[in-house]
């Protein structure tokens, strides 16, 4: 089977081997591995009016904002690239609050372009590429690890946050980050951390995702085996990204979104995912599968927190955010209608919208005379929430819930 007719959705139904590792060496090919969000098979798209929903301005902008650059070298020698938003000066002696935007599998900091241009000139923002993602480098052998990347994210907060209140918000693997640090560091939330933002993520449970496919849990088993080959193919793996540039793009736009995106935003994130190499991808797999960090979400069970999902989400679907709800049973929950993985790049209005008021909160919770966000600063984002988050008496397939 050609790499072609592989990611043809209609070959998603062959359930010979060579149908499923097919696509897997695709996906691999193309840079995606397991990151793809919604099989095109299984998306009902919606009509909408895109330029209404994604303001030209930003996406102009996409993969040109950049705040002040800092190399950080952590504790096992890996170096990150960090990027800094401040605010600029503020009136009296109080630090400002700190979020810190975590990326996922397969990603870079520059998947939280649009909440990055919705935070910026009103809160300090750190954002960082993970490790072998975007423009850190590769960790040693064995470092691949979500308990890895914990450790990494208190060393981003000592040396990029060292004071005043703080808000976490990571996407997929980020937020699988930000739980790895509570169960490394309990003791840092709710007297440091003031407020957790958990978007397209899971506590665990990860082994048994099949992403759409059939065959199962068997995908997780076959992919590790099978990037390890592209891997030790070097040449192969360059000439088939060459040979499936548009495929690439077909990939994002039917298997990360759920609905219709600009072509240039399609583009953007294809070249994000493409620039993560095989081995980066090959190497974090296994971690998944070991993942359960369940225990860990007791910490901030007394936080304002967030707990974000697309309901068309294959790689971390609803059911994962369910079950984080039950740990976390005053979050704020939303289901985002007709949205896929990249939910945030989706449906940028609506995530920013959640991630605004959760830093509100926050801010209340850390400093009770402190000055809600303007309004003026949620009014857009809380119509487009209204178009397309329901509520929870509008039923759970399609509401979001808050607590």
């Amino acid at each position: 089977m050609s790499v072609l007719s592989a990611l043809d959705p209609r070959a998603a139904h062959d359930r010979t081997p060579w149908g499923l590792i097919g696509l897997g060496a695709g996906l691999a090919a193309a840079g995606v591995g397991v990151a793809a969000g919604v099989a095109a098979d299984r998306v009902r798209s919606r009509r909408r009016d895109v330029d209404a929903v994604f303001d030209r301005e930003g996406l102009d902008l996409l993969g040109k904002v950049h705040g002040e650059e800092y190399e950080l070298h952590t504790d096992d020698g890996v170096r990150l690239h960090v990027e800094v938003d401040d605010p600029g000066p503020r009136d009296g002696t109080t630090p400002p609050l700190t979020v810190v935007l975590v990326h996922g599998y397969g990603l870079s900091s520059q998947s939280w372009h649009f909440q990055r241009l919705a935070l910026r000139g009103r809160y300090r923002v750190v954002t960082y590429d993970q490790r072998g993602h975007g423009r850190s480098d590769i960790g040693p052998a064995g470092s691949s690890r979500i308990r890895r990347l914990g450790a990494d994210l208190e060393q981003v907060l000592q040396a990029h946050a060292p004071e005043g209140p703080v808000v976490l918000v990571g996407h997929s693997m980020g937020g699988m980050t930000v739980m790895a640090l509570a169960k490394r560091r309990p003791e840092l939330f709710g007297t440091r951390i003031f407020g957790v933002g958990l978007v397209a993520t899971s506590a665990g449970d990860l082994s048994t995702l099949d992403f759409g496919l059939p065959g199962g849990g068997a995908v997780t088993r076959v992919a590790p085996n099978l990037l390890g080959v592209l891997a030790r193919q070097p040449r192969l793996v360059l000439r088939g990204r060459r040979m499936v540039a548009d495929v690439e793009r077909l990939i994002v736009r039917r298997w990360s979104f759920a609905s219709p995106v600009p072509p240039e935003l399609t583009r953007f994130v294809a070249k994000i995912i493409a620039d993560t190499s095989i081995e980066v991808v090959r190497d974090f797999l296994p971690g998944f599968t070991e993942h359960d960090e369940k225990d860990a979400l007791s910490v901030m069970a007394d936080l304002p927190t967030l707990v974000l999902v697309g309901d068309h989400d294959l790689m971390t679907p609803p059911r994962h955010s369910e079950a984080i709800m039950q740990a976390l049973p005053h979050a704020e929950h939303v289901v985002v209608r007709h949205a896929g993985h990249l939910v945030m790049l989706e449906h940028p209005d609506v995530v920013s919208g959640h991630v605004l008021d959760l830093v509100r909160r926050a801010l209340r919770l850390a400093d009770p005379e402190s000055e809600p966000v303007p309004q003026r600063a949620l009014r857009g984002a809380a119509a487009a929430v209204q178009r397309l988050v329901g509520r929870e008496q509008r039923g759970p397939e399609e509401a979001g819930r808050s607590a």
